[in-house]
């Protein structure tokens, strides 16, 4: 992934040339007040790992930050219907936005696809995708977190947007931090 149109967030946990730990971050400007982010990280986590904890759905919010509410509605063997409530404060203002999601579970192919049934935006989907780095003493994997957005009329998603970038990116830092937390008690 190209960091060409974000700048990357490093942290202190940089590994030298690999760079593990620091999140490369795009957003494209499509059509329609429609904006593609992209956001992903190296980690030192097995794949399984990860995946146990994109898929712990009902307890998502607890360590995503914003993400106030995860419910499971339904699941029909690989397809799984959530309920959530984002919430963020930008500007002084309180930012509340629910969603009907229905998400493709693709284990062996490490994705976890994802689009909006209802809710407040006009269109809302994208993909978690987890890769497996082979060969290595030390478990290596990546993670992707894909999202397309567009706001409905009256939504100043130009406004947010810079929220939007650093929201995805502290999104991905609660995957990271769950995930090893979890790694370390097993």
């Amino acid at each position: 992934m190209s960091s060409a149109t974000g700048s990357p967030a490093t942290s202190s946990a940089d590994t030298g040339s690999c760079r593990l730990d620091t999140i490369q971050q795009e957003m494209e400007y499509l059509a329609n007040g429609t904006r593609r982010l992209a956001v992903q990280l190296r980690l030192p986590l097995h794949a399984d790992c990860l995946w146990a904890v994109l898929t712990d759905y009902p307890n998502l919010s607890s360590f995503i930050p914003n993400l106030a509410s995860s419910r499971q509605l339904w699941r029909r063997g690989t397809r799984v219907c959530l309920e959530q409530v984002g919430t963020q404060q930008f500007c002084g203002l309180r930012f509340s936005a629910k969603v009907e999601l229905e998400l493709v579970e693709h284990r062996e192919a490490g994705e976890l696809r994802f689009a909006m049934r209802q809710g407040d935006f006009r269109r809302f989907e994208g993909v978690w995708r987890i890769g497996q780095e082979s060969g290595r003493s030390i478990p290596e994997s990546s993670l992707l977190y894909e999202l397309i957005v567009q706001g409905r009329p009256g939504m100043p998603l130009g406004l947010i947007e810079q929220r939007l970038r650093k929201d995805l990116a502290s999104n991905l830092r609660g995957v990271q931090l769950e995930a090893m937390r979890r790694a370390a008690i097993n």
